[in-house]
């Protein structure tokens, strides 16, 4: 998991995705832009996976906005820049997402963590990345990843 300043909680899944192709994609809300003064939550995956979800989402036919993402190496995951209070209903499997309560992360210009970089920095407009739609890029990313294993 990313290390970023002070978090107040998280909430980590099971590893074993639970969606099934057919089950519907969660109703969308558009997700407003975050304001640098903003607090977001971060929600981590591993980063074969988070890699693949970004493919999703940046090639989507809706062009959904995909917002800041974080690439820690020494952990090898992805964190997602997400609205605050994310984690209070976060249940997708195989990821966690922190709550930070506005303490110690905020779209910032420079990685907030050591060891850890920008995959996609935090432009000046930047939003964050709408929950409903990160929860079904990862729901496919881990469907896709289950796929390519078994072929192995």
């Amino acid at each position: 998991m990313l290390h970023i300043g002070q978090e107040t909680g998280s909430r980590t899944t099971a590893t074993n995705p639970t969606t099934t192709p057919t089950d519907p994609v969660p109703a969308r809300t558009p997700t407003p832009p975050a304001p640098a003064d903003q607090s977001c939550d971060l929600v981590t995956v591993p980063a074969r996976q988070g890699l693949e979800a970004v493919d999703i989402l940046r090639r989507g036919r809706d062009h959904e906005a995909v917002g800041p993402v974080l690439h820690n190496g020494a952990c090898d995951t992805l964190g997602f820049l997400v609205p605050p209070g994310t984690a209070d209903a976060w249940d997708v499997p195989g990821s966690a997402c922190t709550r930070t309560d506005g303490r110690g992360l905020r779209l910032p210009t420079t990685p907030p963590a050591a060891g850890s970089g920008w995959l996609l920095p935090p432009a000046e407009d930047a939003p964050v990345t709408d929950p409903a739609v990160l929860r079904a890029a990862l729901d496919q990313a881990a469907r896709l990843l289950e796929a390519a294993d078994g072929c192995s």
